[in-house]
């Protein structure tokens, strides 16, 4: 177990599977798949609400049915109940490419040309398949589709360009239509019975009638590419859409058998998805550019436009950075988007606006990716002037320019830095100054240059004239760095040369030479260290003050790809071609913790509190998080977790979070149950911190309430007696009730309030024949298994009054009762159940707050029956040694504090 653990991937929105699309009740709900995994969203506003677990291999189909959502992978079929897996399907011999819902049975269909019929009805007591049919050697299935009103018939589509239509109660063909000279790609129903559309993929579109096997009208966009997706309108219109491979998708009238409409550049890839919405003037696609997007036709022209839609990067991201304190990671993707992703709430993730991007292309007739900046290749952010002016700078691959955004706004800024306007060159590094003032770009020419954010304005370039030079450096600029108080500016050339500028006067101070060529370098400007990244594949630590080197890590065998310091200064983080990622203590010279990947990692980067660790890796368009277990251990135990100079096999985060530790790997071996309880993450029940005590994490109000109980009936208590409603018959006596309805009293109801009256007193009496209650069930049950975990999580979720209640049932009623000696009443036993588990708990250090408030309680109930009896007086001692020994521990943690914070506060600097 390393010090980072897996803990899920963000950024993933779809793939190239086919979404499923169901109604429940008034909400629309659309199932897609993310890799290993599948997603659910709501339509209304497509917001994610279910994740599902991960798989061993990638999602190939999907389906669901209310509930049930079921995931064809490999040959496997995964039954899911929400977000649990009730049953896996295990009778293909090969891959399964297409599942059909088709009433109370779910049909799958293998590249094999298998076809298997399941009954999902009793999933949990026959896992076997209804049905088998082979649709033979020569027939290579590419579709399937279930016309409307043909019972148990299916229709099944062959690359071969023939369309077979078959029942599956018989298991019989019954008949093979005409074939077309192209590969069937895909098929729907229409809403006029006995009409399908048929997508091939030469482009045309072939509505074809079944039930008399001829052509109703062909439609062609070839020069869209082939026909990868279909969906008829359902409300009212003669409409068809049809989705290409090069990303548009096409509006076709049926009545004037015509072309509608163009949606162009709907999405950067092919269309995979197509679904009207039932009864709404609603297209919902999808795409394999990893987006869902929703067009309402509802234009005076009936055009389609952009309703809604979920996007994340539609090619790999090269450049992260945390931002917002950690709740934000700024990425920047190989897809030209410059992205904004929310750690915490996935529907906050956006892209930054390059402003009226459409607009343009339309304009120039060119495609939105044309007329988007090119991939960002570095950028640098500032926090402290985001509400003033632009706050991020950006360089662009083969650009002369770097631009700045304004995230408050989410958009790119005005101004645009153009370094060295006489000899314009490729911006390769740019860095924001700790006052977010300025900003300090270097060239591929070895051009620096000072910029002021606020007006884009030059402010005096960095020219090294001691040797008569024109420029900052000879070659490239690999980097550019600003210290905390603006007082030096660190800049690296591609040639190995490290060069110290005074940052107001733009002299040089000073510059030594590595002797290999620098790829990278990152500032630290709380400790003052300059990590370098060579070519030789080693990092140095350079202390730029003294100017020498101070720490010298080698270790990788290929290409580093990123570098980052911890917020302390105390780790190093490096990431490399060879999928490792290593950490290195920096006050301790060696490396701490490594694990490898199979996906080797291009990007990184570590929140400010350190608890969470984002990467990006080879050809993969999410971002991965992981989270950071030393922060929740024991400081004697923090070590334990990093593994030192051995290398931990990792799989990447999930979807869903989970465990991805590999199964093959000997730290997968060697962990055992006990050794998962200690995770804090994993189990509430971890071990303490010592001398620390750990609170319920209860609301404040629930456990305040305790204490103030009587307080709050009181301040209830109505101040006036309830009044007779007026219009009440003058005979019948009437009383208010809670459901503020009018209950009449009768003479035997009032009799039976004298008898219910009278008989409180022996209620109580006989209580403790009565059954035992829930309360005193878990109670006793925790105490016999000497585990009183259940009965802690029990009484947290009861109110403050039925608590109260409860303790209050086993108050004694008849001290003077001489049938029965008081040391053998229930009463008794379950009170001083009751002190044992304070005591437990106390000496755990478990629940403090909300445990103290029980017992001020619980004292308040039962004092005096506390102090009456030996045996609970004896129980009463030990829990008041315990609760005294463990709070002058927490008292003297106080002291020291505000000893601390009196002194610092008097203290005049």
């Amino acid at each position: 177990m390393g010090i980072f653990e897996p803990f899920r991937a963000i950024g993933y929105i779809t793939t190239q599977v086919p979404f499923s699309v169901q109604r429940l009740g008034t909400e629309t709900f659309v199932t897609v798949s993310v890799g290993k995994a599948f997603q659910i969203y709501n339509c209304a506003k497509l917001n994610l609400v279910l994740v599902g677990p991960q798989l061993p291999k990638k999602i190939r189909a999907l389906t669901s049915y209310r509930d049930y959502t079921f995931a064809a992978y490999g040959c496997n079929i995964a039954v899911f109940k929400r977000a649990h897996q009730v049953a896996t399907w295990e009778s293909h011999n090969a891959k399964i490419n297409h599942l059909l819902l088709f009433g109370e049975h779910v049909l799958s269909l293998d590249v094999k040309g298998n076809m298997f019929i399941w009954a999902f009805k009793g999933i949990t007591e026959n896992n076997s398949p209804f049905g088998h049919i082979s649709l033979g050697n020569k027939f290579t299935p590419s579709c399937i589709m279930h016309p409307d009103t043909y019972l148990n018939k299916v229709i099944v589509g062959s690359q071969e360009g023939s369309l077979q239509l078959w029942n599956i109660s018989t298991k019989k063909q019954l008949y093979e239509f005409k074939s077309w000279s192209s590969a069937i790609s895909c098929c729907v129903s229409s809403p006029a019975l006995d009409v399908v559309a048929v997508g091939c993929s030469d482009g045309k579109i072939h509505v074809h009638n079944i039930r008399y096997d001829e052509e109703v009208v062909t439609f062609s966009h070839s020069t869209r590419g082939s026909v990868t997706a279909l969906s008829f309108s359902t409300d009212g219109q003669p409409l068809l859409a049809s989705g290409g491979s090069s990303g548009v998708i096409s509006i076709w009238n049926l009545e004037k058998r015509r072309l509608h409409s163009v949606i162009g550049e709907a999405h950067d890839c092919s269309i995979v998805s197509l679904h009207f919405l039932a009864n709404e003037p609603v297209l919902m696609s999808s795409s394999a550019d990893n987006s869902i997007k929703m067009w309402i036709f509802d234009t005076s022209d009936g055009d389609a436009r952009l309703l809604r839609f979920r996007s994340g990067h539609s090619a790999p991201p090269k450049c992260i950075r945390f931002y917002s304190n950690g709740r934000h990671i700024l990425s920047a993707g190989q897809d030209r988007a410059f992205r904004l992703f929310s750690v915490i709430q996935d529907q906050q993730s956006r892209e930054l606006s390059q402003r009226h991007v459409s607009k343009r292309a339309k304009k120039l007739k060119l495609k939105e990716t044309e007329i988007k900046l090119k991939p960002v290749i570095a950028f640098d952010v500032a926090e402290i002037r985001e509400r003033d002016w632009c706050n991020v700078v950006t360089c662009h691959m083969d650009t002369a320019q770097a631009f700045v955004w304004r995230l408050q706004n989410f958009v790119i800024g005005e101004h645009i830095l153009s370094p060295c306007p006489q000899n314009p060159t490729p911006v390769k590094a740019c860095a924001i100054s700790a006052c977010g003032n300025f900003a300090v770009v270097g060239t591929a020419a070895g051009w620096v240059e000072r910029f002021n954010l606020q007006s884009g304005i030059s402010r005096g370039s960095y020219v090294d004239t001691s040797e008569g030079k024109s420029c900052a450096h000879n070659g490239e600029v690999a980097g550019v760095s600003c210290d905390s108080t603006n007082t030096v500016m660190i800049s690296a050339g591609l040639n190995g040369d490290i060069k110290v500028w005074n940052f107001k006067g733009r002299e040089l101070i000073s510059r030594w030479e590595i002797g290999s060529p620098v790829v990278k370098i990152v500032y630290h400007r709380y400790n003052g260290l300059l990590a370098t990244v060579t070519d030789d594949l080693v990092v140095r630590l350079f202390d730029v003050v003294a100017l020498r080197m101070v720490r010298k890590f080698e270790g990788h065998t290929d290409r580093i790809t990123d570098v980052c310091f911890s917020e302390d200064g105390k780790w190093l983080l490096t990431s490399s071609m060879d999928g490792t990622l290593r950490i290195w203590d920096v006050i301790l010279a060696r490396q701490i913790d490594a694990i490898h990947v199979d996906v080797s990692v291009t990007a990184l980067s570590l929140s400010p509190n350190m608890d969470v660790l984002a990467t990006t890796h080879v050809d993969q368009n999410g971002v991965y998080l992981w989270v950071n277990q030393a922060m929740f251990s024991a400081p004697s135990k923090s070590g334990s977790y990093g593994s030192g100079k051995d290398i931990v096999n990792v799989n990447l985060p999930s979807i869903s979070t989970g465990n991805s530790l590999d199964p093959d790997s000997e730290e997968a071996d060697k962990s055992s149950p006990q050794e998962v309880q200690d995770v804090p993450l994993s189990t509430p029940g971890h071990e303490q911190i010592p001398d620390l005590v750990t609170l319920s994490m209860l609301p404040k109000s629930q456990w305040q309430s305790l204490i103030n109980l009587d307080i709050i009936k009181a301040r209830n208590k109505p101040i006036e007696p309830p009044k007779k409603p007026e219009k009440a018959p003058f005979f019948l006596p009437s009383i208010p009730s809670l459901s503020g309805e009018i209950v009449f009293k009768t003479r035997e109801s009032a009799e039976g309030d004298k008898d219910s009256q009278a008989g409180e007193t022996e209620s109580r009496k006989i209580k403790a024949d009565s059954p035992v209650s829930e309360f005193l069930q878990f109670l006793q049950h925790s105490a016999e298994e000497n585990d009183f975990t259940a009965f802690t999580d029990y009484i947290k979720g009861l109110s403050s009054s039925t608590l109260d209640m409860e303790l209050r049932m086993l108050q004694i009623v008849d001290e003077d009762d001489s049938d029965q000696e008081s040391s053998d009443r229930p009463e008794i036993h379950f009170i001083g159940l009751l002190l044992d588990y304070f005591t437990q708990e106390i000496s755990c250090r478990n629940n403090f707050e909300f445990i103290q408030a029980m017992i001020r309680l619980f004292l308040k109930i039962h004092g005096e029956s506390v102090r009456c009896q030996p045996i609970l007086q004896e129980k009463a001692v030990k829990l008041l040694h315990i609760q005294t020994a463990v709070w002058q521990k927490i008292d003297k943690l106080f002291q020291s504090t505000r000893c601390m914070v009196t002194f610092l506060s008097n203290s005049q600097f």
